[in-house]
């Protein structure tokens, strides 16, 4: 901009001015705004270069742009001075407002700074305000703040310019004009950074978008076409547990379609028996085995993973459940657990489990004091249970050893010998040896005497009530375990066992018969099981030789 004449300024000058203060403000890029704002110092202000020193993050300044000299251009673009060595500059010389004027007099002592400079060559000046070759003028660019000064903002960069066109030192309208235009320089420059990090987080937004779409129709194809079962229920509140959502194949497995399992949780579709083992199962990496409920009234056996899922960064969340059939290998499980506890022969309890279940019902400590037993038994698994009632508790258990923490229900024989009956309960232990039965391996072979054993096997468990145990011991030997008898209904089960062993049994195409002696030991705290099963084994044999001979079986 042309000062001779100030201060009449031409008109165009101004409408010059004001056209590249709107050049800068319409710029596409920060990188284009800078370069603008160069060039707009040049086209407008009347100097001959300007520099665009930008701050960078780490505080240091960057030549970021450059107007009117190339090979100045070429040079020192891109090159870096330190924020000491501007703030030093920025601290000298004579100040006009906001503008820093350091005259060649002072400035020598800048020559081996780090900031990059261009010096051009010319005569040394022959008047007071003709401008010298050596000196510097900046114009320090602040950042708006709060109520739109320039100064109470941060620095954002500095102008330098050299050379105005008419060789003078700027008058007042000159300086005025340049640190006008540094101020809505800044204004241009923030606002295209504030652009260019709104475009960054744009495109990082649409790329996270991207990421977030492929990844959701990557679980969502993951979680439809899974081979095994999927769930997502609701986490939380009300609806905590409600099955949201199922794939293909727990609907199949289950034999629900994916509208009516909405209506569940898995509490509602679990075997009553595993309800506990649902809910010890934690929501955050659970893991569990239990049944499921078919629409057809069966259950299956699966295995239960949970995990956490968050629809958003912020958003609710949700429980993921992975469903898995284990029906086959819990079948082949219960097949080994039940053959190694279990006759192979008459598929009876064996000696092992005979023992077992006795001893679970043996104590050798005394009875908790005034309780109150009621015996009832579980079939599902074929132990006695009881409800126990007595102060300060009242629960269900299965029946275990006692001991200071457990409450074990006492076990008690009836009293009296022979007939009498004193009117108590206990758990009788008839043990039953076949008699002839050595005869008929001996005349017919082992398949007949096989045949003979899953008949009496098949009898005895027929002739007991839902929750006694009929155990095979070893050879002939058998032994029936019977809750709650009293004398007089422990020999009853006797005679009526024997006289359903004493019928004709089918073996190897022909009628065979063979007798039984029973022998009735009785159970109480305090015993061991090999105790207990010697006591009956004796009065068996006491029983045995009380009969005749030809009495003991039937022919």
């Amino acid at each position: 901009m042309e000062t001779e004449s100030e201060p009449y300024v031409r008109l165009a000058s101004l409408r010059q001015l004001h056209q590249v203060m709107a050049d800068m403000n319409t710029a596409r890029s920060l990188a284009d705004t800078l370069q603008t704002v160069a060039e707009g110092v040049v086209a407008a202000l009347g100097y001959e270069m300007a520099c665009v020193n930008l701050v960078r993050p780490d505080g240091d300044l960057v030549v970021a742009a450059f107007a009117g000299n190339p090979a100045a251009e070429a040079l020192i673009t891109g090159r870096v001075g330190s924020r000491e060595s501007w703030e030093r500059r920025l601290g000298m010389g004579e100040h006009w407002g906001d503008l820093v004027f350091i005259p060649h007099t002072e400035g020598w002592v800048l020559d081996d700074d780090d900031v990059p400079q261009w010096y051009t060559d010319g005569p040394a000046p022959r008047f007071e305000d003709e401008w010298h070759p050596a000196d510097r003028l900046f114009a320090p660019m602040y950042a708006p703040g709060p109520q739109g000064s320039a100064a109470c903002g941060e620095l954002i960069g500095v102008l330098s310019v050299d050379r105005p066109r008419n060789g003078r030192r700027p008058g007042a309208w000159g300086r005025e004009a340049l640190q006008m235009y540094a101020f809505q320089a800044a204004i241009a420059i923030s606002n295209a950074r504030l652009r260019a990090n709104m475009q960054r987080a744009l495109v990082r937004l649409e790329r996270e978008q991207q990421a977030l779409r492929a990844s959701e129709e990557s679980f969502r194809q993951a979680f439809e076409y899974a081979p095994s079962g999927m769930a997502i229920a609701e986490m939380g509140g009300d609806q905590h547990g409600r099955i949201l959502r199922t794939n293909d194949a727990l609907c199949r497995l289950l034999g629900r379609p994916a509208s009516a399992m909405r209506r569940y949780s898995f509490s509602d579709l679990v075997h009553p028996e595993d309800i506990g083992t649902l809910l010890r199962t934690s929501a955050e990496g659970g893991r569990a085995e239990l049944r499921l409920g078919r629409r057809d009234g069966t259950y299956v056996w699966v295995s239960l993973r949970n995990s956490v899922v968050a629809d958003a960064a912020d958003g609710p969340r949700f429980l993921l459940t992975h469903v898995e059939d284990i029906e086959e290998r819990k079948r082949r499980e219960l097949q080994l657990a039940h053959r190694a506890s279990h006759d192979s022969l008459t598929g009876l309890p064996n000696s092992a489990e005979l023992r077992s279940r006795l001893s679970s019902r043996l104590c050798q400590r005394a009875a908790p004091p005034h309780s109150v037993v009621a015996e009832s038994h579980d079939a599902a698994y074929g132990h006695p249970a009881f409800d126990v009632v007595g102060p300060g508790f009242d629960f269900r258990q299965t029946a275990e050893p006692y001991d200071a923490y457990d409450h074990h229900v006492h076990t008690v024989a009836p009293e009296g010998d022979g007939d009498h009956d004193d009117g108590t309960k206990g758990l009788a232990v008839l043990f039953c040896d076949l008699d002839g039965f050595k005869s008929i391996n001996d005349r017919f072979g082992h398949n007949a005497g096989d045949a003979v054993l899953i008949e009496v096997a098949r009898r005895l468990s027929g002739g007991v009530r839902d929750g006694d145990t009929v155990a095979r011991l070893g050879g002939d030997e058998f032994v029936i375990l019977a809750d709650g008898l009293g004398r007089a209904d422990a020999q009853d089960l006797a005679v009526r066992l024997r006289n359903e062993i004493i019928q004709p049994i089918r073996a190897e195409g022909r009628a065979v018969r063979v007798g039984a002696s029973f022998g009735i030991g009785w159970a109480h705290c305090g015993m061991t099981a090999d105790e207990v099963l010697k006591s009956a084994d004796e009065r068996m044999y006491v029983e045995k030789r009380s009969r005749p001979k030809q009495h003991r079986r039937a022919g």
